[in-house]
């Protein structure tokens, strides 16, 4: 029973990392396209029905333009929540979430090594300091 439990975990953890995967408008099935948030099953088909008539998106603004109900405010939207042209999310829109407590903990990191390099030298120049009295005496 214990282990049926721990399978169930495990494939919440699984789907719940997919849900936060970046999705690339030219790759995607309409299964994926519906998986982003803010993407429902009309405007994947759209998307899927222009990619097939038109050929890939090549940036944010053919997608504005040749998918109706994308616009600027959409897209943005649209590209925190993981959605890609190419790869790319939309230049200037901020970052998802998960994405920015990731910057903070690499700051907070960051910050840490930085004191911690600190107090090494500073021990280290204090030993340096003794040994040098210790070879005077």
């Amino acid at each position: 029973m214990f282990k049926k439990l721990l399978m169930v975990l495990a494939a919440l953890i699984a789907t719940m990392g997919l849900a936060f995967a970046q999705v690339d408008v030219n790759k995607a099935t309409q299964a994926e396209l519906d998986g982003v948030k803010g993407i429902g099953p009309k405007i994947s088909k759209t998307i899927i029905d222009e990619r097939a008539k038109g050929g890939n998106f090549k940036d944010w603004a053919d997608l504005e333009k040749r998918v109706k109900g994308i616009g600027e405010k959409n897209s943005t939207k649209l590209s925190q929540a993981g959605l890609t042209v190419g790869g790319q999310s939309k230049p200037g829109a901020p970052a998802k979430a998960a994405d920015k407590k990731a910057e903070k903990k690499d700051e907070k990191a960051s910050k840490k090594g930085d004191k911690k390099a600190d107090k090494k030298k500073a021990v280290a120049s204090a030993s340096e300091s003794a040994s040098a009295k210790d070879a005077k005496k």
